[in-house]
């Protein structure tokens, strides 16, 4: 069979970037704040008892008109209300790979109201930034990654020189120097020609939580060039290795399902699809 066209590709990838949720969800409410939403019936799954003895009240009722989980509770407890339910997702085996690392939660103004463990952000339907790094040799070919067996997500496939999630400490710019040095031992600060090239928006939905997860990220990309002489070299085990491609070998391997769905249209962007 004849390999697909970049291009049919990136048609076909967009499509499936922005798919609606597999099942009904509802809103998720704390302190009254929108921030997330859950696969009808998903948190009748999970015990109230972690959340009622730090004195938290789950229930599914009438919010704004619609039925909606809600959790009350003061709004400077949202954090630890999250977690909280978050520590129940684990328990019963619902959320997707616990990572210690906390990533912000915002209401639908976009003002950031907590945080809470990555590994429950696609049940909980609540909204990720990520960040990726299209790297370049003077000429013009493209520093890209094998991402290790080891990663829970997308082992084994190829990505841009990095990427990696926006936590709950960082800014843009923080992310972007810290994933860029834990991932290919770079710093941003020895690249040139580092300019953000655009983003990419995800929502589709989600294997976590046995398929009731939901994934909403905004990709925000870079380019810049990798100084002759300096190459990548991985800090985290994270990478199990990294090639220097020819724009076209990159666009070959990207439509042959080689990269990961984000790498690929973060590819697309940049050579202006």
């Amino acid at each position: 069979m004849q390999n697909p066209s970049f291009e049919a590709w990136v048609a076909g990838a967009r499509q499936s970037a922005e798919r609606p949720p597999a099942q009904p969800r509802q809103p998720l409410v704390v302190a009254g704040q929108v921030v997330g939403s859950v696969a009808e019936g998903f948190l009748n799954q999970i015990s109230p008892y972690r959340l009622l003895e730090k004195r938290y009240q789950l229930s599914n009722q009438e919010h704004s008109g619609a039925m909606a989980w809600c959790i009350d509770g003061p709004a400077d407890a949202t954090t630890d209300a999250l977690n909280t339910l978050a520590a129940a997702l684990r328990d019963a085996a619902l959320c997707g790979p616990w990572r210690d690392e906390q990533l912000a939660v915002c209401n639908p103004a976009g003002e950031v109201v907590g945080t809470v463990e990555r590994g429950a952000v696609r049940v909980l339907g609540i909204t990720t930034r990520a960040v990726h790094l299209v790297g370049l040799a003077p000429d013009g070919r493209m520093w890209v990654q094998k991402r290790s067996m080891t990663k829970p997500n997308n082992p084994g496939l190829w990505d841009t020189l990095m990427g990696g999630m926006v936590s709950a400490a960082d800014t843009l710019p923080q992310a972007l120097a810290r994933e860029t040095w834990e991932e290919a031992g770079l710093q941003v600060g020895a690249l040139t020609a580092l300019q953000h090239g655009g983003h990419v928006d995800f929502s589709r939905p989600s294997r976590e939580g046995g398929g009731a997860g939901y994934m909403l990220e905004r990709i925000d990309w870079f380019r810049a060039e990798v100084p002759a002489g300096m190459e990548p070299c991985n800090q985290d085990g994270e990478v199990e290795r990294f090639d220097l491609l020819p724009p076209g070998i990159v666009r070959d391997q990207v439509a042959q399902g080689q990269f990961t769905l984000e790498a690929g249209l973060v590819i697309a962007g940049f050579l202006g699809l």
